[in-house]
């Protein structure tokens, strides 16, 4: 008698881990490999870099090494320069990533829901969001001026356009079944829209914000890079003037924290706030 490919695979173990746990398709690893996996991706890194600096005889203003960028690091905090340049960044996005959501998840949700508003919408979006949000800045300096406005609309411009058709979408992709369910058991198109449309895709769009939540920190940084007297653009633009490479490294790498604190922000509040999604 053959045994069954899942009796069969669950005997292939070695030192209690199976062999193919590498290559599951759709499946979670041990959550003790996981936490290894991800110390190393970061670990790894770092060794190489510092293997390279040291012994490679690059100029350390061309490539500094990990203890110059943690000096950079600590001598930007002590003179308070990256707590005003995060806070300066940080307000601009999220006044200009907060504005956008308040248009992309009504217009998103009525594009999805109603064929002849994504008809009247999705031409011209689709059109505008191939423009570069970049360009956008030497028209918005002329209107809104060099203060914070033409900062903010310029994340607002960056990422308004993905989120409405990404939200559009998500809502397109709804079973029809339990629209129509919702029809049978007497209720209204109102209903549908906010007791059946919204909850549905609510995952989608906090996966949609967490994804394009990294267009606005690319944009303020470059709406910093024109004109700005704070921000972390700001501050990069400053340490380029002075050669200061330790300081551009360590406003990258406080970038990179910042997007990755955001992204796990966002999946801690997708489970705990949609915790039916991933049963």
């Amino acid at each position: 008698m053959k045994s069954s490919p899942k009796k069969e695979f669950s005997t292939h173990k070695v030192s209690g881990i199976e062999p193919t746990i590498f290559w599951r398709i759709a499946e979670d690893i041990p959550k003790s490999l996981s936490w290894v996996i991800m110390t190393l991706s970061i670990i790894i890194p770092l060794f190489f870099w510092f293997i390279f600096t040291s012994y490679s005889g690059i100029d350390s203003i061309f490539l500094p090494t990990p203890s110059d960028v943690g000096n950079a690091l600590v001598r930007l905090w002590q003179k308070g320069f990256l707590t005003k340049d995060i806070a300066a960044s940080f307000t601009r996005v999220s006044i200009g990533f907060f504005l956008s959501t308040l248009i992309a998840i009504p217009l998103g949700i009525m594009m999805g829901s109603f064929a002849s508003i994504r008809a009247l919408f999705e031409p011209i979006i689709g059109i505008v969001r191939y423009m570069p949000a970049p360009a956008f800045i030497p028209l918005l300096i002329i209107y809104l001026g060099i203060d914070e406005a033409p900062k903010i609309a310029l994340i607002f411009i960056g990422t308004v356009f993905f989120n409405i058709l990404m939200i559009m979408d998500a809502v397109k992709f709804i079973p029809k079944d339990l629209i129509e369910t919702t029809y049978t058991l007497g209720g209204s198109r109102w209903q549908i829209l906010v007791q059946v449309i919204t909850p549905y895709i609510i995952p989608s769009i906090m996966d949609t914000f967490r994804i394009n939540i990294a267009t606005s920190w690319n944009l303020v940084v470059v709406a910093e890079l024109v004109a700005a007297s704070e921000g972390l653009g700001k501050r990069i633009l400053l340490a380029q003037k002075f050669l200061k490479t330790d300081e551009i490294f360590a406003c990258l790498i406080i970038l990179g924290l910042i997007g990755f604190a955001l992204d796990l922000s966002f999946r801690l509040l997708l489970r705990f706030t949609c915790k039916w999604a991933f049963n």
